[in-house]
């Protein structure tokens, strides 16, 4: 199983969700302040991060970007309100996912499976009906069987979730797809609220591989419809 760095203030829930995923078989490192967990990140080196919001020190947005810095972990966002600006926020500072407090084993688990398997080597990797490993879209160069993303010669270090939604996108260049599409597939929810997901992913993504994201060359908006990977 994988190894969880949960960093959650409230020491009841904290205590909850540690023993609901060791129950599960995964291996968990508890931190009760932002600036704890980001001292146990070495030393534990974890499959994926339970990032709250909330902390007593560093804020959980500050944490997100600070763990984005530096490597890409796939890290999911615990909150209070699944309605808050918060999660917005959480988004665009680099989150991949977000759960609700409180959330049942059940649903820890799934999203914990979801976002894990967007990060493995084979998350998003070359099967027989899509498009050779390699491949150059003007600047952009994907290797899928490698999961590497380069731009002008450079590596781009795309978190889970953006580097799923890329090569998704890209399989199909021109080929419109919504956000309830993008979401079943990439982020594997069903739930129509979640779309923010899609929107704040984008943006992120565009920032790393657009040369202007108001003039988007690769991750393209269709007004009323949803997204496309192209034409170039």
């Amino acid at each position: 199983m994988s190894r969880v760095l949960l960093i959650e203030d409230d020491r009841a829930v904290r205590e909850g969700v540690s023993l609901t995923l060791r129950r599960r078989g995964h291996e968990v490192e508890a931190a009760a302040t932002g600036e704890a967990g980001l001292a146990a990140l070495g030393a534990f080196r974890p499959d994926l991060v339970l990032l709250d919001l909330m902390l007593p020190d560093v804020s959980g947005f500050e944490v997100c970007r600070r763990i984005r810095a530096t490597q890409q972990l796939p890290i999911i966002m615990l909150t209070a309100r699944g309605d808050d600006i918060d999660v917005v926020l959480g988004l665009e500072a680099g989150a991949d996912d977000y759960i609700v407090k409180p959330a049942r084993g059940e649903v820890l688990e799934a999203r914990i499976r979801a976002v894990l398997r967007r990060a493995a080597p084979d998350g998003g990797g070359p099967d027989p009906e899509r498009p050779a490993p390699v491949e150059t879209h003007g600047d952009l160069v994907i290797d899928r069987a490698g999961l590497l993303v380069s731009k002008h010669g450079r590596d781009l270090a795309l978190a889970p979730s953006e580097m799923k939604l890329l090569l998704h996108l890209s399989a199909t260049p021109g080929r419109v797809y919504s956000r309830q599409q993008l979401l079943e597939h990439v982020w594997e929810h069903s739930y129509h609220g979640d779309a923010r997901l899609v929107d704040a992913c984008v943006m992120r993504l565009r920032t790393k591989v657009e040369d202007s994201t108001r003039s988007p060359r690769y991750i393209q908006t269709v007004r009323g419809f949803g997204y496309r990977f192209g034409p170039l």
